[in-house]
């Protein structure tokens, strides 16, 4: 997970606003420890989790996309839960559904399961 973050960091310093850089790497920080803890991905020596970014400009408004693929299956697509008071999880997908404009989940056969998030850019006369 620290790869990822430190990946996420380099790549967007700079381009997009700073509040917009921590909420990603925050939410990107959330969805990598689900990726590894909650399927296949994390289980074993070879596990793959697939980080992608992108940042697009439609009508003026800056957005950044990032997903996260593991190599979970069908039977086992992410979905929020329940936070409990007492309990050590149970946010990250509150979290991104609370700080996102958008997110989704999906699964591919081949791929495995993707959860993907939208955040604006605030970034004054951003165009890319």
């Amino acid at each position: 997970m620290p790869t990822a973050r430190q990946w996420a960091r380099d790549l967007l310093t700079g381009k997009i606003a700073a509040p917009a850089l921590d909420d990603v790497l925050l939410l990107l920080s959330e969805l990598v420890t689900n990726a590894i803890v909650h399927s296949d991905s994390g289980g074993g020596q070879y596990g793959v989790v697939t980080v992608c970014v992108a940042l697009s400009n439609n009508h003026g408004d800056s957005v950044i996309h990032v997903e996260v693929i593991d190599d979970g299956s069908a039977d086992s697509l992410p979905f929020v839960r329940a936070a409990t008071l007492g309990g050590d999880g149970g946010r990250g997908l509150l979290m991104v559904e609370l700080l996102s404009v958008r997110w989704g989940v999906h699964h591919d056969d081949e791929a495995g399961n993707a959860v993907w998030f939208h955040l604006p850019d605030s970034t004054p006369g951003r165009e890319w």
